[in-house]
């Protein structure tokens, strides 16, 4: 199963994140030669472990070019890379940030983050997708950056939509629905938030390149949690909170890739051996509940 375990790198390319003790989990200082040198040794036990799919974005900090630079010409042969653009990081290497992205869906944003994207890889990734794409998305609807992707479609990259919020299934069946070039779609699923469940079944059946992100729920689904009822479930099981959550959506048979988004070795080692436990419906929340509690989560 660890082929089809994935590592994203939201929380190691740049010193605040929304994860539950993610301050705890990184080095002391945060400064960028303490995170590119963390990046690089869970790229490098990943690689080890058989992980052939790494995630970044461009508003992930540095994440894509921390990739970068680990990648070799013989790596690189061997693995898919997916990366998304239409947010831009702003806060300029400081946690406590008061804002840390900008998001903008326009052709303009796009021609300027994709040759971004390119210096820092090194080259293309295979998946280029739109960054938390929503159903009022004017890009949905723009004939001149549907054009510009589809260009981009003919030079082999595969271009598609991540989404988020309650409304993930609208905004994806919107997509399926239209005649864009969208092929590969990363969502939100876990045991607490399956919703976008059926929508990414349809998505898996119409030849889309499916991709799971947020699995342990931004560390709700591990033991940083505490006593939870999933927790507690765990743990009666004798198993890891955070392999029974990647487990259970690794489990789902339209999931071509689950994301780990460990920022420690200890998170990687427990996400890269993810147990199924069998259905887990009781944990789900309302959609709405669900991320409502995930806005309140603070950067830390």
């Amino acid at each position: 199963m660890t082929a089809r375990i994935g590592l994203g790198l939201a929380a190691l390319g740049r010193p605040g994140y929304i994860n539950l003790g993610h301050d705890q989990d990184l080095p002391r200082g945060r400064e960028v030669d303490d995170l590119r040198s963390l990046t690089h040794e869970l790229l490098e036990q990943a690689w080890q472990a058989g992980v052939r799919y790494f995630d970044a974005a461009r508003s992930y900090g540095l994440a894509e070019s921390f990739l970068g630079e680990w990648l070799t010409p013989e790596r690189r042969s061997q693995l898919t890379i997916g990366s998304k653009w239409g947010y831009t990081y702003v806060a300029d290497w400081k946690h406590d940030a008061d804002t840390h992205e900008v998001k903008d869906h326009t052709l303009g944003t796009f021609e300027r983050q994709w040759p971004e994207t390119l210096r820092a890889l090194g080259g293309p990734p295979d998946f280029y997708l739109v960054h938390s794409l929503t159903s009022d998305s004017p890009a949905l609807d723009d004939p001149k950056l549907l054009n510009r992707l589809r260009e981009l479609v003919d030079t082999g990259v595969r271009v598609g939509l991540s989404t988020s919020g309650p409304r993930q299934a609208e905004t994806l069946r919107k997509a399926l629905s239209l005649n864009t070039p969208f092929t590969a779609v990363q969502s939100t699923w876990n045991v607490l938030e399956p919703s976008a469940g059926p929508a990414l079944a349809e998505a898996h059946d119409a030849g889309w390149f499916v991709v799971v992100k947020e699995a342990v729920a931004n560390g709700r689904l591990t033991a940083k949690a505490g006593e939870t009822p999933f927790n507690v479930f765990a743990e009666k099981h004798g198993v890891a909170p955070d392999a029974l959550a990647i487990g259970a959506a690794a489990d789902q048979p339209w999931a071509d890739i689950v994301l780990s988004g460990a920022t420690t070795p200890e998170q990687l080692e427990s996400n890269l051996a993810p147990v199924v436990q069998g259905p887990l419906n009781e944990f789900a929340q309302e959609p709405y509940e669900y991320w409502s509690e995930r806005s309140a989560l603070p950067w830390i």
